[in-house]
């Protein structure tokens, strides 16, 4: 005769009782279920987790490629740049050499060596900006001052300190690789007067990202002088300075590793080598280790 539910005898082994225990059918198939269904879902969880653990491992691999992709862009983005900044030094170095032998009357211009367009490209306007801007620059200095030459030629140091780093191409000091250094390092404490080089125009005195505190000065003909990592500003944007009058303290602000001043010269926006407009170089030069942009 089938009974609809199991019977489970236990027997107690000291006293000899026997005790029955009836179970329906029911209830084992609701424990069985019970059992597949949390099977199944512990499978289900590990599963998962081992599918989270696989995705976060792909994704931090992806990270650290994209990490030295990106480093590996930055690489050659700054050699680009440094290359182009050599290149436009070169271009005008050999232009200055041809003028001054004779071999061309004059500095070309891009319509002399390619096709006239009617609509300027966004580097040519902002070139043409650049030297009007320098143009008014050279009115305002020729007017302020009857002796623009040859008091309008960076010719005296801004600070009296040791030369640490050349003009050109030397180890950057941040990450070691090779660098064009488009200026130089020279020795001071911080709070040192920084003196202009030359009469000048002030065109800017402000935070400029890796020259920290920057004054910019306009002496005309496309001559200008930058003084970075200041400690403080002591001129104005569009004020007129003569040579030797402070205008501003050295410090180290910006990408630097010790308190110096960067001094750089540029002539129609190139950086070229101040040691031409140095009166005396060489004789306190002694290299003995790079300080920062």
């Amino acid at each position: 005769m089938n009974q609809p539910y199991f019977i489970v005898v236990l027997a107690h082994s000291l006293h000899g009782r026997l005790r029955r225990i009836h179970v329906p059918y029911a209830f084992v198939y609701i424990v069985l279920a019970l059992a597949l269904f949390g099977s199944v879902s512990l499978l289900g969880l590990v599963s998962s987790y081992l599918r989270m653990t696989w995705k976060v491992a792909n994704y931090n691999n992806l990270r650290q490629e994209v990490e030295v992709l990106r480093a590996r862009y930055q690489r050659l983005e700054k050699e680009s740049t440094q290359k182009g900044m050599q290149l436009a030094s070169l271009q005008l170095l050999a232009s200055e050499v041809s003028v001054a032998y004779g071999i061309r009357r004059a500095f070309t211009s891009p319509s002399e060596t390619s096709e006239a367009r009617l609509v300027p490209t966004v580097s040519e306007t902002l070139a043409e900006y650049n030297f009007l801007r320098a143009a008014n620059f050279s009115r305002m200095a020729r007017q302020a001052s009857p002796l623009f030459h040859p008091s309008m030629l960076p010719s005296i140091w801004p600070v009296d300190g040791r030369l640490m780093s050349y003009f050109g191409n030397r180890s950057d000091p941040f990450s070691g690789d090779g660098a064009f250094h488009t200026g130089v390092d020279i020795s001071v404490p911080s709070g040192t007067a920084v003196r202009a080089a030359a009469d000048a125009v002030v065109v800017s005195a402000e935070w400029a990202g890796r020259y920290g505190r920057l004054v910019v000065l306009d002496h005309g003909n496309g001559l200008q002088t930058y003084y970075a990592h200041l400690s403080r500003f002591d001129v104005l944007a569009g004020q007129w300075i003569r040579r030797g009058e402070v205008i501003g303290r050295s410090g180290a602000t910006g990408r630097v590793t010790a308190p110096h001043l960067h001094y750089e010269v540029r002539r129609a926006g190139i950086p070229i080598n101040p040691h031409a407009y140095l009166r005396s170089t060489l004789a306190r030069s002694e290299p003995k280790r790079e300080y920062g942009f």
